[in-house]
């Protein structure tokens, strides 16, 4: 018999902390882990929010998708570049499908819905709409019966801040409201399927790290804020404890995270990497930090550069396909072939070597390459460096992010947690990834896996 299903997503949730390190202060998740089925799940690839989360609500690799990121090149552009919207996911995800069945759906911050998507129901954007007074819902009437409520958080106003007192501030405003909405939605409208993300664990994550992890290279020992993970944890799991008090045996629920976290050992400047190595020219070395499209480059005799982020991208500067192109087609395997075994042998802060893996997109992803992707992706000590794209440091390395104070990075796994209260099992299970999340909710729903997507469907036996 088909079943309601609520997907709780907590952005950037590790199976560390919710599974072990801090299982004692968060009841209700446990009690969901004791009496259904849950563990490890492997990420997108690579494990950044979006695609993350369009991987997981679609089923498709993010080759399939074009989505490699939070921006894409414009085009062939050198510099100019876009923000990922909910017009760039051309797939089907699970509330098309549903909405096509007649489900009533209602979807709450899922990145990157924006704009909204039309739905069979309703759907509210996440932080990357622009602001609130922006149409951030569907039907935009929503958007006055969200007002009339309070309000709606898009997110934190900013966590690469040292401001510490206004994010830990903010942090407790947006989880509160995010909550707020969703309960009152799911007691107030007609669904089916409702599916929300929290992104408080994530802007936890890289704004507190070092305050919790004695590991982590910046820590701070006997801070105020060395129980702020046990207590946000703790405040988070109480509030999925009364969304759980309004759904009833019909209802399915499936708590996930689109990727994991790990302590940030530093950062690799990419681009200064690549002017040291020849392939980046420079007309003039910046003396102060400056963006990629700021710096005085020689495009003519530049034979690659990067984008930096949790990993880097590189790009390279290829005849016929780039505007002012110096890598003839008969070259650029054998090039690009050079760089990527040059950048695994990049060492870290301390002269020792790095787990580095440097991957080409199309054969990552079976050939299937849309959109504008790098030509190589790089993850730095297997994500553990950050990289950064901006130039003037005049050094390989950084103890801290370029952009703002950043403790953590995406680590591969994530959460996934899946509870039915009328088959009480109890169990771990192996080998579950992203692309398994979308055939679940469908199978839980009575409707057909459809052709094409990836993944399998987990069942509670």
């Amino acid at each position: 018999m088909p079943r309601k299903v609520l997907v709780i997503g907590l952005d950037c949730a590790a199976p560390e902390l919710v599974f072990d390190q801090l299982a004692n202060v968060m009841p209700n998740l446990t009690r969901l882990r004791e009496e259904g089925i849950y563990g490890r799940m492997r990420s997108s690839n690579p494990p950044i929010t979006c695609p993350a989360w369009v991987v997981m609500s679609t089923g498709q690799s993010p080759g399939q998708l074009g989505i490699y990121g939070f921006r894409h090149r414009s085009g062939n552009s050198y510099t100019e570049f876009n923000i990922a919207t909910s017009y760039d996911v051309k797939e089907l995800a699970v509330w098309d499908i549903l909405s096509k069945r007649g489900k009533y759906v209602c979807i709450v911050g899922v990145p990157p819905s924006y704009p909204p998507p039309c739905v069979t129901g309703l759907s509210i954007s996440g932080f990357l709409a622009p602001s609130i007074k922006s149409q951030y819902t569907s039907p935009p009437s929503l958007k006055e019966e969200i007002d009339k409520l309070g309000g709606y958080l898009l997110d934190v106003k900013g966590f690469r801040t040292d401001d510490k007192d206004r994010l830990l501030k903010d942090l407790y405003a947006l989880t509160e409201n995010r909550f707020k909405v969703v309960s009152y939605l799911m007691k107030s409208k007609p669904w089916d399927f409702f599916m929300f993300v929290e992104m408080g664990p994530d802007r936890l994550h890289h704004g507190f790290w070092k305050y919790y992890d004695k590991t982590h290279h910046l820590h701070e020992p006997g801070s105020k804020y060395e129980s702020l993970f046990s207590d946000y944890y703790q405040y988070l799991d109480g509030k999925i404890g009364e969304l759980l008090e309004i759904i009833d045996d019909d209802t399915v629920v499936i708590v996930v995270s689109d990727h994991g976290a790990k302590p940030m050992k530093g950062v690799i400047c990419i681009n200064e990497w690549l002017v040291r190595e020849g392939y980046l020219k420079l007309k003039a070395h910046p003396i102060k930090q400056v963006r990629l499209d700021e710096a005085d480059i020689d495009w003519e005799n530049t034979t690659a550069w990067g984008w930096g982020g949790y990993y880097a991208r590189v790009f390279f500067n290829v005849k016929g396909r780039e505007e002012t192109g110096v890598i003839d087609s008969k070259d650029f395997e054998r090039i690009r072939s050079e760089v990527s075994e040059k950048l695994r042998q990049i060492r870290g802060v301390n002269g020792e070597a790095l787990d580095t893996k440097v991957y080409i997109p199309a054969e990552l992803y079976g050939g299937v390459v849309k959109g504008n992707p790098p030509d190589l992706m790089v993850y730095f000590d297997d994500l553990s460096y950050r990289s950064t794209g901006t130039l003037g440091h005049n050094c390989l390395h950084l103890s801290e992010n370029d952009t703002g104070p950043d403790d953590a990075v995406h680590d591969w796994d994530g959460i996934f947690i899946l509870w039915d209260p009328k088959h009480k099992v109890g169990g771990i299970i192996q080998n579950i990834t992203l692309y398994d999340v979308a055939p679940t909710i469908l199978h839980a729903m009575g409707l057909k896996v459809p052709k094409g997507m990836e993944g399998k469907i987990i069942k509670v036996k």
